[in-house]
């Protein structure tokens, strides 16, 4: 039998409540789409003397930890922020640094959703269904051959280059690759497998372990600050992290008027779903998710009107959402490498010259306490440091005669047909 739960799961639309079961994505009520959330039992106090994300257990909805997994690194970024114009720059870094004392061997902050997802699940899990771009599917591959839990997980065969890891992926881990395909077509396909009988979906942004593991970016920030920031920064998909960062700051902020950090979600041109929302633009989303540098944050359908979702943190929080071209991207990450000292991933050099952009326009101001996200990094560290294992698909999906395409049915096809066929048996 599971632990005792210390927190309870509440629909942020009707109210419902519910005793977690470690699976539960969404209120079964008849209501406007809405996210789950949780509502912790005690007072919140971070673990004095401890180091890693479970330092931070009372805020996180699960019933088993894992000693070693990690947490992002609070410092201040003095030499960026002064190449910035700011005087009070704060970086969240996620990744591989070892002289930062942090090794996240997969570099990126899906760590801390990982680890709080298989946390959250019952003792018997089903098989959990994940979709990815490429850095959570490294996340949970990881996590999972560590702890020997079933997923399964479905990418874009241009995400493989990710998929390197410090030892051998363990069999309970299988990994399903879509030839030229996007994160669209693997999150259609990922649906698909869900399906399945003993076959859970992970839920994404829905998961309320997902949303409060990324929101432990906003504890460590806070513990190390003493304060919540003025300014949060992060770059986007879903928006699944930084909605996470505005739930966390909400309980750290209880019932008092300490404002709430502004959130600025960061995308990268020209494919730029939030940003197409929030400027309520209609017709279809401009430009390919083939056509950017950080595939991670082309997510065609994030959460944006659900009730709790990316609408509703930038009209709370006074946010907005930001976007970047490649080129400005590029450029932040060698900024980056050339103050900080370390490589850092292209969702992450999004964010930084989304915050560069933001200071030269007057959005955010110098003496602002701002904190800069850095979601990913390290990796080449990482790569000097250790001999990584490639991992090898389970089920690769070969592309159809026209490759990928913008109709999300097509990888459904394509599976379907696939194992109909004694070749794909």
């Amino acid at each position: 039998m599971c632990a005792r739960r210390h927190y309870s799961i509440v629909c942020s639309s009707c109210g419902a409540r519910y005793e977690d079961d470690g699976l539960i994505l969404d209120c079964p009520m008849t209501h406007e789409p809405a996210f789950l959330r949780t509502e912790y039992d005690s007072q919140y106090r971070p673990g004095t003397g401890e180091h890693g994300l479970f330092r931070h257990a009372a805020l996180l909805p699960a019933t088993r930890t894992f000693a070693e997994a990690p947490e992002p690194v609070v410092y201040p970024a003095t030499q960026l922020g002064h190449a910035l114009g700011l005087t009070r720059l704060w970086v969240a870094f996620s990744g591989y640094w070892p002289e930062r004392d942090t090794a996240m061997l997969t570099g990126t902050f899906k760590e801390l959703e990982a680890y709080t997802v298989l946390g959250r699940l019952p003792e018997t899990p089903p098989v959990l269904v994940v979709a990815s771009a490429g850095n959570t599917a490294a996340a949970f591959a990881w996590a999972a051959t560590r702890y020997r839990v079933p997923c399964l997980i479905v990418l874009p065969a241009s995400a493989m280059e990710r998929m390197r890891f410090p030892g051998p992926l363990d069999p309970c881990v299988r990994l399903v690759v879509l030839d030229g395909a996007t994160y669209n077509d693997a999150i259609a396909c990922a649906e698909l497998f869900a399906r399945l009988p003993k076959h859970q979906a992970e839920g994404g942004a829905r998961n309320v372990a997902r949303r409060d593991g990324l929101g432990v970016v906003m504890l460590s920030a806070a513990d190390a600050l003493g304060r919540l920031p003025d300014v949060y920064v992060q770059a986007v998909g879903s928006g699944t992290g930084a909605i996470g960062a505005h739930e966390a700051a909400r309980r750290l902020r209880g019932d008092s008027d300490v404002p709430l950090p502004r959130v600025l979600m960061c995308q990268n041109t020209p494919y730029a779903p939030l940003l197409h929302a929030w400027r309520s633009d209609p017709g279809p989303i401009p430009g390919s998710a083939m056509d950017v540098l950080a595939p991670e944050l082309t997510n065609g359908r994030p959460p944006y009107a659900m009730r709790g979702g990316v609408r509703d943190v930038l009209a709370e929080s006074g946010g907005e959402v930001l976007a970047v071209d490649n080129e400005a991207a590029l450029a932040a990450m060698v900024l980056c490498e050339q103050t900080e000292g370390i490589d850092i991933e292209p969702g992450a050099g999004v964010a930084l010259a989304a915050l560069a952009e933001a200071v030269r326009s007057g959005r955010v101001s110098r003496d602002e306490v701002v904190l800069l996200n850095v979601t990913g990094g390290g990796r080449a560290r990482l790569a000097e440091d250790m001999a990584l294992v490639p991992a090898e698909p389970w089920l690769r999906i070969p592309a159809g005669p026209s490759g990928a395409s913008d109709d999300p049915a097509e990888p459904m096809r394509r599976l379907l047909d696939y194992v109909a066929t004694p070749s794909g048996a």
